[in-house]
């Protein structure tokens, strides 16, 4: 391999910002795929993050592949506008000065000649086309309707490569191809040289997909799975799920924690369209009706007012001190017209509330400070500066009456292309800007300095590639994370929590050297655990088990503890069992046969119920059983598989947090009592915790004991992929 060529040595000297990293990471990527076959069924992969620099990765294995054979690249892109727009003036911003020697041309492929002369191939050409119909039928009439060009070595980067570029939907219990992926299979087979890249942070639908798939318009697909995955080297600069969504965030006092804001469901509803029988837009400042997104907007225009007199302070030019703030809760134009409304009410109620007014003032005063307040402890955490109150109150008044705050909807392709700076991000206009939209800030789309994002779409199932592209507060925001929030339901929020686990998984297996070190099993129709092809897996169907992985229910109430339903008999019942099993609170648990564990438990779930209404996902019981199941079966010693150590507790008050609080719904019930026997006994064999909780009215609960389980894997647990749902 070449790495003094002329377009890397340039490139190199002309990117010096650039991580060493991330250079190393293009060499390794080049080599793979001058040594590998990348096929149509073996594609390379560059694995990075939600907005963590793939884009300038990708650049630079571009670059070094001219120096080593390649003649021609072509780069797909997501079938939107504005992101087609943003590569190809990134790509022309990065290779200006090959464009300007003659040495390189880019072009849209809509824009592009229909053929090329001999002399225009002496130079290196780069295509931009959307991953749409249009563009990949001009792509192959291109290669199609020219022999010198389909001669030519090409690279093909598939960036923001997802279930769009290679999928398949699921619909009435039949898998069809997707046009887009026959498409771009049909644009591979007319060239003779190519190696293809994938550039994705998404990779599930990539790597859990059919082999072969038997579909009407086509007589044999084969979806791909990577030849070889590279990871994007991610700087500890960079802020994505890990601190989102990690484990810290789950603990109280906690930057990470404090990062979230608990949004009442109810209020995702209020947002979507005006109704005078909820609130009435006079009463923005006062009513509980909409106090989540309230206290969003205020958050915002605090938390950039302290950036700003800190930046000040540090003599940084105030000019430039510009923060973001989303809202990203309906796809719908007339919900986003709704909310535009919403939105300037509020400000221009917060204008007029911060004028000397005896009727207004102490509104505003309370307002400011719980946002000051709040903002403080996390300031604190970090030891960063903290402005006093009144500076606060101070700029936060000048902010609200010189205009320093900016509400745009954006809710078409022709918003967003008309808003991109240079760098296809969104220009931001002033100090505090809102932006209002829905889709169209899907992938790519950044946002300079985004401190708040209030996110509340709901679809039936969630996606993981979806969701996840949704996170535009994830990248290089660390100096900001004190400031941040990130406001969504319960649910939502769980969901997040879940992939974030998937993806730490994968993302630990490939660094290990091979995706399939990630188990990936099903539970088969006679209650067996059974290895399961990771091809046959639905993503938005799994549950990832892992060393400590705690699998319990939340969001539950005892039922009835009297009438003919009453579940006392049952609590009483258990009571006696697990006297005879073992001591309560004792120090040490106790080795019994998964098969007893079973019968506890599944007389545990006829004494819970799960309200619909309340935000919290549902618990799924046969997929605890199976989980168990699996774990007791890992025992490295033969005669210990099938085993479970069982540890209870009796005469516990955990409180239940109310709907409207920040914690997550009472989901710890094991303290660390328990979890250090986990970490002293549950070596090889999982454990499972039967803690009786009083649950007594002033708690939150309904007056009605209840035991609450929780299983812990093992410290040696195999990672796996537990389908719940699977393809036949």
């Amino acid at each position: 391999m070449k790495l003094d060529g002329p377009f890397y040595t340039q490139f190199k000297e002309r990117n010096s910002n650039f991580s060493s990293d991330t250079f190393k990471c293009a060499e390794e990527t080049i080599n793979e795929l001058l040594n590998t076959k990348t096929s149509s069924e073996h594609p390379g992969m560059l694995l990075g993050k939600v907005q963590s620099g793939k884009t300038r990765t990708f650049i630079s294995t571009l670059v070094l592949g001219f120096d080593n054979g390649y003649d021609i690249a072509i780069v797909l892109s997501k079938n939107s506008k504005a992101l087609i727009q943003q590569t190809y003036k990134r790509l022309n911003k990065d290779f200006e000065v090959f464009i300007d020697e003659k040495d390189l041309e880019i072009h849209d492929i809509m824009q592009a000649p229909i053929s090329f002369s001999k002399f225009e191939l002496q130079s290196k050409l780069i295509f931009v086309a959307k991953k749409q119909d249009d563009n990949l039928r001009r792509l192959i009439d291109l290669f199609q309707n020219n022999p010198l060009m389909n001669k030519k070595r090409v690279l093909i980067i598939d960036d923001e490569a997802d279930s769009a570029s290679i999928g398949y939907t699921k619909k009435d219990d039949l898998i069809n191809a997707n046009k887009i992926a026959s498409q771009i299979s049909t644009l591979r087979s007319k060239i003779n040289d190519t190696s293809f890249l994938q550039v994705t942070a998404t990779p599930y639908s990539l790597y859990l997909q059919p082999i072969e798939i038997q579909t009407d318009n086509v007589i044999e697909f084969k979806p791909m799975r990577p030849a070889f995955t590279k990871l994007v080297p991610v700087p500890k600069e960079y802020i994505g799920g890990d601190i989102y969504f990690g484990e810290q965030s789950k603990i109280e006092n906690t930057i990470e924690n404090l990062i979230h804001k608990r949004i009442d469901l109810n209020e995702f509803d209020y947002l979507k369209k005006q109704d005078n029988r909820v609130f009435k837009l006079d009463d923005v400042l006062t009513t509980k009706k909409i106090q989540g997104y309230r206290n969003a907007l205020i958050n915002f225009i605090v938390a950039g007012c302290i950036q700003r007199i800190n930046g000040i302070k540090n003599e940084e030019n105030h000019k430039k001190l510009l923060y973001s703030f989303l809202v990203h809760s309906e796809s719908g134009k007339s919900a986003h017209n709704w909310q535009e409304t919403l939105t300037n009410t509020i400000i221009e109620k917060l204008k007029l509330a911060a004028k000397p007014n005896k009727s207004n003032d102490s509104i505003f005063n309370t307002l400011i400070r719980e946002s000051y307040e709040d903002l403080s402890k996390s300031l604190q955490l970090d030891k960063k500066s903290i402005p006093t109150f009144q500076e606060v109150l101070d700029e936060v008044t000048k902010a609200l009456s010189e205009e320093y705050v900016t509400v745009t909807k954006v809710n078409s392709e022709e918003n967003v292309i008309n808003m991109l700076d240079d760098t296809g991000q969104l220009k931001l206009r002033s100090p505090l800007h809102i932006f209002i939209g829905g889709q169209v800030l899907d992938r790519g789309i950044t946002l300079t300095n985004l401190i708040g994002f209030y996110y509340g779409r709901r679809p039936n199932k969630f996606q993981q590639d979806t969701v996840l592209q949704h996170s535009r507060m994830f990248g290089y925001r660390r100096e900001l994370l004190a400031i941040t929030r990130f406001y969504t339901s319960k649910s939502i929020r769980n969901v997040m929590e879940y992939m974030e686990e998937f993806d730490s998984s994968l993302r630990t297996a490939v660094s290990n050297g091979a995706d399939r070190a990630v188990q990936f099993i099903r539970q088969s129709q006679d209650g067996k655990i059974i290895p399961c092809s990771p091809n046959k897996i639905l993503i938005s169907q799994t549950e990832t088990i892992r060393p400590h992985k705690r699998i319990l229910p939340k969001g539950f109430l005892p039922r009835s503890k009297t009438g003919k339903n009453s579940i006392i008999p049952i609590i009483n019942k258990l009571d006696q069992k697990l006297e005879t099993l073992i001591e309560f609170n004792s120090s040490v648990p106790k080795l019994i046969d998964t098969d007893t564990a079973l019968d506890l438990l599944k007389e545990i779930e006829n004494t819970l119920k799960f309200d619909e209404n309340v935000d919290t996902l549902p618990f799924n019981w046969d997929m605890a059983y199976a989980a168990l199941i699996h774990l007791s079966h890992q025992n490295q010693d033969e005669s210990q598989r099938g085993k479970i150590w069982l540890w209870t507790a009796k005469d516990r008050n955990l409180k239940k947090p109310s709907i409207t609080s920040n914690a997550h719904i009472a989901d710890s019930p094991d303290s660390k009592t328990e979890v250090k026997l986990a970490h002293k006994y549950a070596i090889d064999s999982p454990i499972l915790y039967l803690i009786r909780q009083n649950g007594k009215k002033e708690d939150g609960w309904n007056d009605t004991p209840f035991y609450w389980p929780v299983i812990r894997a093992q410290s040696n647990a195999k990672t796996s992929i537990f389908a719940l749902e699977t393809i036949e």
